[in-house]
């Protein structure tokens, strides 16, 4: 459909996704939501065609030929990227034809329930360096039921769009001059701050103790920590006094200096320190989206410093912890998965097999299922991660538990064993809200704004029906914050079932 409409357009790639798909395309303008409606009705009408969908084994030179006589230059691109693949699958639909895997369906009469859902900017290889790209999304169903439920869970989902509410229930805001980085309004940080100090008592309670650590530090640390040759690129760097420095991505190496400041005992272990660390991570601008990735954040976090004899103790019980605490905020269906080594990592694969297998022990330990995810892990070290899922049946990935041999070899932690010889620490990092802004985010949309009586930044609006209740409006107002309650007050000279609408958004 794309190709009839225009001629011009170079087609990219379209891979399956959730619920969906998408195809990345090269035009020489941006596509405006009249074309989206043209290329959908196109389709309609090349589906009522009902034509046959063919598939061909082609040799890689007549593959290659095709696409150069029919100048699909990025088509070429993704042919020079699999230098051993000798044969490749083509499907041809009528005049146009396609590179893919599959399957596809055999007809077009399959095709008859779908939508184009939303446009974006997309750039090739997802490098900001490179051109960028127009993603036209769609999704497909066996039927129109299944077509209207998932259509009607994408309205609901706009409706609760955490950007939207943030801004109704003047939260927070985001501006092009601090990309990814959030400005809180007064009720958003109130929810901030309930957040965090429930946290902070459950982590008490718990065993955690709080630290601090330093927001930048010098290149050579980052070096040893293993970060400079495998995160430098996600990292923001500055100079000062001929010193060159990064802003911290994450927290785990300043903890590990806190437990290196002095000579430790197996008596000290386990050892749980936590802080409400605040980091920075250079994502593509392209990637940006609300609270939901951005490039400043505060992480949850906390790191275990324990034996290997303590490991499966030490994650039953955080376990046991954020099982509990996704309760609290409303979340009771909780999936586990179990992320394995990256192609890029730090550490022997003699580590990584005894480190994969630790947790695989400790989850075992705790009872519960999982799903495996080959090469999705850290790059020292594999975890587990727990996804809530929300109102609309969305998955989140929040809470990790992460299991490190490595970055306690390289940064010289050691203990002193009951033995008096002197052992590594096995590090467990972990974090069960994940990044603060993000879950603020998953909880907006979750509750629609709507939040329950503990989280809600105002608890209750006191408002007057005419200027002679305003005093006794002012002390019904002092006596409720005395109580401890988060109460504001509304003198405005409006009528009252103008202001009771306008605070009950």
């Amino acid at each position: 459909a794309v190709k009839q409409l225009f001629p011009n357009a170079k087609m990219v790639i379209g891979p399956v996704i959730e619920d969906g798909f998408y195809y990345d395309i090269a035009a020489e303008k941006p596509f405006t939501p009249e074309d989206m409606k043209a290329i959908e009705e196109r389709m309609k009408q090349l589906i009522n065609q009902d034509y046959d969908v063919i598939k061909k084994m082609l040799p890689r030179a007549e593959v290659i030929e095709i696409f150069k006589q029919r100048g699909e230059d990025y088509k070429l691109r993704l042919v020079d990227d699999m230098p051993e693949v000798t044969e490749m699958g083509m499907y041809f639909h009528q005049e146009y034809v396609d590179m893919c895997r599959g399957p596809h369906v055999p007809n077009t009469r399959f095709l008859k329930n779908f939508k184009l859902t939303k446009m974006s900017g997309a750039y090739w290889r997802g490098d900001s360096n490179n051109e960028q790209l127009q993603r036209i999304y769609g999704t497909a169903w066996a039927s129109k039921d299944e077509l209207k439920a998932y259509i009607t869970r994408i309205e609901e989902a706009e409706k609760r769009d955490h950007r939207k509410l943030g801004r109704q229930l003047d939260l927070f805001h985001l501006q092009d001059e601090a990309p990814g980085m959030v400005f809180w309004h007064p009720r958003g940080w109130t929810l901030w701050q309930v957040i965090e100090q429930h946290m902070r008592r459950e982590l008490d309670a718990a065993g955690y103790r709080e630290v601090k650590t330093p927001q930048i530090m010098d290149k050579t640390f980052w070096e040893k920590s293993g970060h400079w040759a495998n995160y430098k690129d996600n990292m923001f760097l500055t100079a000062s006094e001929k010193r060159e420095y990064a802003v911290k991505p994450m927290n785990c190496p300043g903890h590990v200096q806190i437990f290196n400041n002095t000579l430790r005992s197996y008596r000290d272990l386990p050892m749980r320190l936590a802080e409400f660390g605040s980091c920075h991570r250079n994502e593509p601008s392209g990637a940006l989206h609300g609270l939901m990735r951005v490039r400043g954040f505060v992480q949850d976090d906390a790191h275990i410093f324990c034996t290997e004899d303590q490991i499966a103790e030490e994650t039953r019980k955080f376990n046991l912890l954020v099982m509990k605490i996704y309760q609290q905020f409303g979340f009771e269906h909780v999936s586990v998965k179990l992320s394995l080594r990256p192609e890029q990592r730090a550490g022997s694969d003699e580590i990584w097999d005894k480190a994969e297998q630790g947790l695989r022990d400790a989850l075992t330990a705790c009872g519960v299922e999982w799903q495996e995810l080959p090469g999705e892990g850290a790059f020292y070290g594999p975890k587990v991660e727990y996804h809530i899922k929300d109102a609309l049946g969305r998955s989140w990935q929040c809470g990790t538990i992460q299991l490190d041999f490595v970055l306690p070899e390289r940064l010289d932690a050691e203990y002193v064993a009951e033995d008096n010889s002197k052992k590594r620490p096995v590090m467990l990092h972990r974090a069960i809200l994940g990044s603060l802004e993000r879950f603020i985010g998953i909880l907006i949309e979750e509750h629609a704004g709507s939040f329950p009586l503990w989280l809600a930044p105002v608890q209750m609006v006191v408002m007057n029906i005419t200027e002679k209740q305003a005093d006794y409006c002012r002390e019904v107002v002092e006596k409720l914050k005395a109580a401890g309650f988060r109460a504001e007050l509304d003198l405005r000279n409006e009528k009252i079932g103008y202001k009771i609408r306008d605070n009950s958004q």
